[in-house]
């Protein structure tokens, strides 16, 4: 997945936690595993950015 694909997907999730009365709690933890893990993938990519403009 994309790095803008992940962003994308956990702002649809963090819409969704943000309306956490309709979900249920098995579907709210696992949309925020979810959420964690594209956060972290974009984080990496983030950083595999910052430390391939540091070797200018």
């Amino acid at each position: 997945m994309t790095y803008d694909e992940s962003i994308k997907r956990a702002e649809t999730i963090i819409e969704q936690l943000e309306k956490a009365e309709a979900l249920s709690m098995d579907e709210y933890k696992r949309l925020a595993s979810e959420a964690t893990s594209l956060l972290k993938h974009c984080k990496e990519e983030l950083e595999g950015v910052r430390l391939s403009l540091d070797k200018f």
